[in-house]
């Protein structure tokens, strides 16, 4: 394989070359007492995870890379985040050593599991003091082979082991290619083909694309630590929004007032997990309505709407994916009242029919039924709420054009490689997670609707757990109705 050292720069390197200065770094440590750690509670579960993919893939080698750093500008990299593939079989999280590699090799009845990665160098190397990508004295000390083995509960070994390993394959490995592209590059060119060609007997394909599907379909249902770092991670993401709300006259005082939200929202995430698992949406008036807005550069104005999309991603990766539309003021308008009751009327209903047994699909139609029913009550579509809810019309739609719903989990979008059949047109069961979030966007320029509401925009958003006999909204203790917002923002101390 290639070198997959980390870059190090070296055009203004002042570290001493000399003989006598390695001796004199390399010398004089005290002895490290590091006991191995007692295997961590996700290592069953991911043990689990490995066994479901192996019965899909017999008699195949499954090659699935954490990654590579990003640079973002220079010799300056984004934080570190291992693949989400990676991290479900392994169970690690944000302690993931960069470039580690997980191979399951066949063994005939299924597979045997070893994690490479580069172990902790000795304190009589260079790379110990004089490498900044991966250095001890630069980034911390990365842990031994027989410490993460025991951790994860997976046969470990050197990276440097790996080339060998890798010389045994053929092109009928399976790899998660977008994990790490020039580790796939790399294996590609030994191999002297495209790795994961279709092989079977049966004409069955079993391409790198099917792996990568298998792993998706593998998460559309939650084991119960999943649910659990979920639930942890709705809990901070309400205490994020309890912060946002006490910093309200800062938020309004300030020229980028959206960005004191963000900035507000962000010290939670990383206080109480990881970081926030997708860019923040603070959409302040007509912000409101642009879906994906994230440059959060504007100004706050009292008697605003403000739609706040934002989670926090938890050290085991699993994030919240939380909406709420929020009146800086206090209170809400009398028009900002009736739309916020119209998308809290979607949200539920389509709430009311999640239960196992039923389609994904039909959340996002039960939504639409309320849309299409207000919007035309208001007098905006040009049919009635029937007539627009063909598919060949849609009109309602103009005011919605995103989805009702997607799975989440490690992934704030998760399991985006299943199929459809399993997605979208899949049978909903116990365990799955996803969100509802239905809203009505009234743009500051649309002619269709009465000026007064133009410039409102409106999402609420929950993060949904089915049960064997229903549903439970894991977030509805986060304050959804009119009256229940303008009480929380009335009793948070500013």
């Amino acid at each position: 394989m290639a070198d997959t050292t980390p870059r190090a720069t070296s055009n203004r390197s002042t570290t001493p070359g000399s003989s006598v200065f390695k001796d004199h770094i390399a010398s004089n440590w005290a002895e490290r007492e590091r006991p191995l750690p007692a295997p961590r509670e996700q290592s069953a579960f991911a043990a689990e995870r490995r066994a479901r993919l192996s019965e899909l893939h017999t008699g195949r080698t499954l090659v699935v890379p954490a990654g590579q750093a990003k640079v973002r500008s220079n010799d300056c990299d984004y934080p570190f985040r291992p693949h989400s593939a990676f991290a479900h079989l392994t169970g690690w999280g944000t302690d993931t050593v960069v470039g580690s590699v997980l191979v399951l090799t066949p063994n005939g009845s299924g597979h045997d599991a070893t994690l490479y990665f580069r172990a902790t160098a000795g304190r009589d190397s260079e790379e110990f003091y004089a490498n900044p990508e991966i250095g001890e004295f630069w980034v911390g000390p990365r842990p031994s082979l027989a410490e993460v083995s025991a951790d994860l509960g997976l046969a470990t070994a050197d990276l440097g082991e790996l080339d060998g390993v890798l010389d045994g394959l053929d092109a009928s490995v399976l790899v998660v290619r977008d994990a790490d592209t020039e580790f796939t590059r790399a294996l590609d060119e030994r191999l002297g083909a495209t790795v994961g060609g279709a092989a079977e007997q049966d004409d069955t394909p079993s391409t790198d694309d099917v792996l990568s599907r298998d792993l998706s379909e593998l998460r559309l249902v939650k084991d119960a630590f999943e649910v659990n770092e979920l639930r942890k991670a709705v809990d901070a993401t309400q205490h994020g929004f309890g912060d946002v709300i006490a910093d309200f006259d800062a938020v309004l005082a300030h020229p980028r007032g959206e960005r004191i939200v963000e900035g507000t929202f962000n010290r939670r995430a990383r206080a109480d997990g990881n970081t926030v698992g997708y860019d923040t949406i603070a959409a302040a008036g007509h912000h409101a309505c642009i879906l994906h807005w994230t440059r959060n550069d504007g100004a706050v104005q009292p008697g605003d709407l403000i739609l706040i999309d934002a989670g926090v991603e938890v050290d085991s990766f699993y994030t919240a994916d939380i909406t709420r539309t929020l009146p800086v003021s206090g209170t809400f308008s009398p028009v900002q009242r009736m739309v916020y009751e119209a998308v809290l009327e979607a949200a539920d209903a389509a709430f009311a029919i999640v239960k196992p047994g039923i389609t994904f699909r039909e959340v996002h139609a039960t939504a639409m039924q309320v849309i299409a029913r207000k919007t035309a009550e208001w007098g905006f579509l040009p049919v009635s709420a029937d007539e627009s809810l063909l598919p060949e019309n849609q009109f309602h739609r103009r005011y919605m054009v995103h989805g009702t719903s997607h799975h989440l989990g490690l992934d704030v979008h998760d399991c985006a490689k299943a199929r459809r059949e399993m997605y979208l047109d899949g049978i909903v069961q116990p365990g799955m997670v996803f969100t509802i979030e239905p809203g009505l966007y009234f743009q500051q320029d649309d002619l269709t609707v009465p000026e007064e509401f133009r410039g409102i925009g409106v999402r609420i958003e929950d993060d949904v757990l089915v049960t064997e006999d229903g549903a439970e909204n894991l977030s509805v203790h986060i304050p959804r109705t009119p009256s229940e917002v303008e009480g929380w923002i009335a009793r948070t101390p500013r």
